[in-house]
């Protein structure tokens, strides 16, 4: 059974950093991607970042290009997202999750799932 297990989330003042990791469990991810989404109170699960585990190829949303950088471990199966100058609109639960597949900014092509973590910015 694929496990997927956040880590890093927190409170931090607006312009800080904050660093998230996920580690996967459960099977082979060879040829896997994973990503990381994001949701707000009151809003839509939205995309953050994605990166193929093999390869190490990446995309990310253009709110967070040039803040954020997503990165991987192959031998640990962990994935981790470095943000940098963050802002009160990144306030969200952040999930991780993985496909079997490109990296993709779609929800609906992602089969499994973290629990989330709580990210908090203040001004």
């Amino acid at each position: 059974q694929v496990q997927l297990v956040e880590s890093g989330g927190g409170l931090v003042q607006a312009g800080g950093s904050l660093r998230l990791s996920c580690a996967a469990s459960g099977r082979t991810f060879s040829g896997y991607s994973m990503g990381w989404f994001r949701q707000a109170p009151g809003k839509e699960r939205e995309f953050v970042a994605s990166i193929r585990l093999n390869g190490g190829w990446t995309r990310y949303a253009e709110p967070v290009k040039g803040r954020f950088a997503i990165s991987r471990d192959i031998a640990e199966n962990t994935v981790h997202l470095e943000m940098n100058n963050l802002k009160p609109e990144d306030t969200a639960v952040y999930y991780c999750a993985a496909r079997n597949g490109l990296p993709s900014g779609k929800i609906n092509e992602f089969d499994y799932w973290g629990q989330g973590t709580q990210v908090t910015v203040s001004s």
